[in-house]
């Protein structure tokens, strides 16, 4: 039985002999993901890359099989070793590293839970322009979905495809930036409150369906009257009507306005109002800037983070972010985008019980890295700004990425031990036989692990 000592160490082989060590660090080779909504400048800014004018959306770090990593050895052993397991080589995958060594790269507890693959995904999201109002589904219903697309052939990439993968997708989020979002329902009273006085066919039906039922049965039935609204012959028309109320409705200083419910007082949100007039400039004819009037409208300052669970009803409008989620890559769009609409998917997986965004439990041990603990075992996060000598998780994958400044990673401190350094933009993979890794320096990093 190999021990967790002799993972990290490699002390002997199968014959005796001094085993050859596998590198402490593999240094990553991200893909840019050019999403249309993407800046123009904030990852470009991040990775040092001049701006082209072109979006950049979203920088992924990990083994999804849509866009693995690539990895460059760092920090090996010994060298003229010749190849050895563990060992990468030229224009290997983060994800064939892991199949190639599943113990040294996760550990024996991820891999008994996980199988040989690594659990989550770390990614840079840069929004100029609102993504998707989305769920991601449940691991049931992702099952589901991916093994129904496969047997009726829908390729692994094609546009036409909802599922992608058979997991699911819970995620965090981290802003570097100011971050704004919408995430959850709101009340049923305070929608009522936000529709009221609005002009247009579908609004008033989504408020028939509040007033009849203000409980979490009446938010899906509004959402639902929404979201299928856009199939309408008439849809762009009365959104222009409603739109054109909510403009009128903002200029208006005193926040009145006609066609008020009797009974219900006038309580608006001119940030609401806002967010609708945005979304409905940036997708014409969408009921999804209806929609974001039943969403919590939620503003991240830097270092601030919301979790988002399976099943959620989200969007995300604008801001940079560091994000980090389940290796998945199942999203269900049902408006504010140019990619595949699925309301009928979307609605069989979302929940409309309202409630306040979710956040992940903070805790703030003084070493400037802030531990982000979600309620899901696949993912949590350390980040901040490296004060002195940090010890990072000792155990099971990492991945580190350096937001500014520079730091150094140190592998232990026995003999032998190696380092690496890291600058702004610029991040490794740690296995789990590396152990203890200390982060020292003048930098913002963000540490991706298995709790």
């Amino acid at each position: 039985m190999t021990s967790a000592a002799d993972e990290r160490s490699g002390k002997a082989s199968v014959d005796g002999s001094p085993a050859a060590r596998p590198p402490a660090f593999y240094r990553l080779e991200n893909t840019v993901q050019p999403y249309d909504w993407g800046s123009t400048s904030a990852i470009q800014d991040l990775l040092g890359a001049e701006p082209d004018g072109r979006p950049a959306a979203e920088l992924w770090m990990g083994a999804h099989p849509l866009a693995p990593s690539r990895v460059v050895p760092d920090g090996a052993g010994r060298p003229n070793e010749g190849p050895r397991p563990g060992v990468a080589a030229a224009g290997t995958t983060l994800a064939d590293l892991v199949r190639a060594d599943p113990v040294g790269a996760l550990g024996q507890r991820v891999l008994d839970q996980y199988g040989p693959r690594l659990p989550f995904l770390l990614k840079v999201l840069a929004a100029e322009r609102a993504l998707s109002l989305q769920v991601h589904p449940h691991p049931h219903r992702a099952r589901e979905g991916f093994n129904r697309e496969n047997r009726e052939g829908v390729a692994r990439d094609s546009p036409l495809r909802s599922f992608h993968d058979d997991q699911h997708k819970p995620e965090m989020v981290v802003a570097v930036s100011r971050f704004e979002g919408l995430s959850g329902f709101r009340r049923p009273a305070r929608i009522l409150e936000l529709l009221d006085g609005l002009d247009g066919g579908l609004v008033a039906r989504m408020r028939a369906a509040l007033l009849a039922r203000p409980t979490e049965a009446g938010v899906r039935e509004a959402f639902t009257l929404a979201l299928h609204a856009r199939s309408e012959p008439d849809v762009a028309a009365d959104l222009a009507r409603t739109v054109a109320s909510v403009r009128a409705r903002a200029e208006d200083p005193t926040g009145a306005g006609a066609g008020a419910t009797p009974g219900v007082p006038r309580r608006t949100s001119r940030r609401a109002d806002a967010t609708v007039l945005t979304l409905a400039e940036q997708h014409p004819g969408d009921p999804g800037a209806v929609v974001s009037l039943m969403l919590n409208r939620v503003t991240l300052a830097p270092g601030e983070s919301m979790f988002v669970p399976s099943g959620h009803v989200h969007a995300y409008l604008s801001g940079c972010a560091v994000e980090v989620m389940a290796s998945s890559d199942n999203v269900l769009r049902a408006g504010l985008t140019s990619k595949l609409v699925d309301v009928d998917a979307l609605l069989e997986c979302a929940t409309c019980t309202p409630g306040p965004a979710a956040r992940p439990r903070l805790v703030d041990d003084g070493s400037g890295l802030v531990t982000y603990r979600p309620p899901v075992a696949e993912f949590a996060l350390r980040a901040g700004l490296v004060a002195g000598a940090v010890p990072l998780p000792d155990a099971g994958p990492r991945v580190v990425l350096c937001l500014d400044g520079a730091v150094t990673l140190a592998e232990g401190l026995g003999p032998g031990a190696v380092d690496t350094h890291l600058s702004r933009g610029e991040s490794v993979f740690v296995p789990h036989a590396t152990g203890p890794v200390v982060v020292r320096g003048d930098g913002r990093v963000v540490v991706a692990y298995v709790p």
